[in-house]
């Protein structure tokens, strides 16, 4: 899982659509990463304090969940189980610092894996953990199966991706739906339709909202996807925004900003600024 800021810099030194600050409204990011995942940069603090220059009232961090996979198994993109205890108490520490500054939660991103899901809600159980965030970065239980990410014409991974995602917003555990257009299906665009019509209608049938995701604006990915955010508009999904953050200066950056606001607008989608934690985990 790489990020590539050169192809920012590109876009942005390409664009003729400039954005006025004051325009630009966000209230709160609750997708926020650390460095634990092995492929963010910065301290807790730096994102912070660049959260409070730029006027956001709420800051969720939601790393990558550990997952105790068994067999010695370990992913490549997320914190060890050994670091949990490091991840939390720092965030209770600076939560207390900056109590007067902003509001911060302690979350994490996670995928839907059945056959370890009970395994890291047992985990977690023990920690003051707020929210999860549904990330579905991987199909099955991820050892040996399809990136989501990958391009492909399969609509029986299609299939998959939707029933998996739709059978982990079921379980009531996550408190939204962080870049559910990841899925990256390069068949024809009525099978996508289709199914990811499905995925948004279940989406607004539980109250989940889903996430225009920041980071696929900033590194150029094959999200935000239009077709799928058309989709979500005429369902009448509830939306919101996340800078699925990485580094400091990605907590608040007005050109993804801009060009997701332009996108809510378009898709006359149902935008929300901030979510009810307690409910989910």
């Amino acid at each position: 899982m790489v990020i590539h800021p050169e192809r920012f810099i590109k876009r942005m030194l390409g664009k003729s659509r400039a954005y006025k600050t004051e325009d630009l409204i966000m209230e709160a990011n609750y997708h926020t990463h650390t460095w634990r995942c092995r492929h963010a940069s910065g301290t807790e603090r730096d994102y912070i304090e660049n959260a409070i220059d730029h006027g956001i009232k709420i800051l969720g961090f939601s790393d990558h969940t550990p997952y105790p996979f068994p067999d010695g198994y370990t992913s490549g993109f997320r914190m060890h189980v050994n670091q949990l205890d490091d991840y939390v108490m720092t965030l209770e520490m600076l939560r207390e610092e900056y109590r007067d500054d902003i509001e911060i939660h302690i979350g994490f991103e996670a995928e839907y894996y059945p056959a370890y899901f009970g395994d890291l809600l047992r985990l977690l159980d023990d920690y003051p953990i707020e929210y999860l965030l549904l990330g579905q970065h991987f199909l099955g239980n991820e050892r040996g199966d399809s990136y989501s990410g990958m391009p492909t014409a399969s609509e029986k991974k299609l299939a998959r991706y939707v029933e998996q995602t739709k059978e982990a917003m079921e379980t009531g555990r996550f408190a939204y739906f962080a870049h559910p257009d990841l899925f990256n299906f390069i068949g024809p665009a009525d099978i996508y339709d289709r199914y990811m019509r499905e995925l948004c209608e279940s989406a607004k049938a539980l109250h989940i909202p889903l996430e225009i995701n920041f980071l696929g604006l900033y590194d150029g990915r094959n999200y935000p996807n239009s077709q799928f955010w058309k989709i979500a508009g005429e369902v009448g999904c509830d939306v919101i925004f996340g800078a699925d953050a990485h580094a400091p200066d990605m907590v608040w950056n007005p050109w993804s900003l801009g060009e997701a606001q332009a996108m809510a607008e378009k898709y006359r989608l149902h935008l929300i600024r901030t979510i009810e934690l307690g409910d989910h985990f």
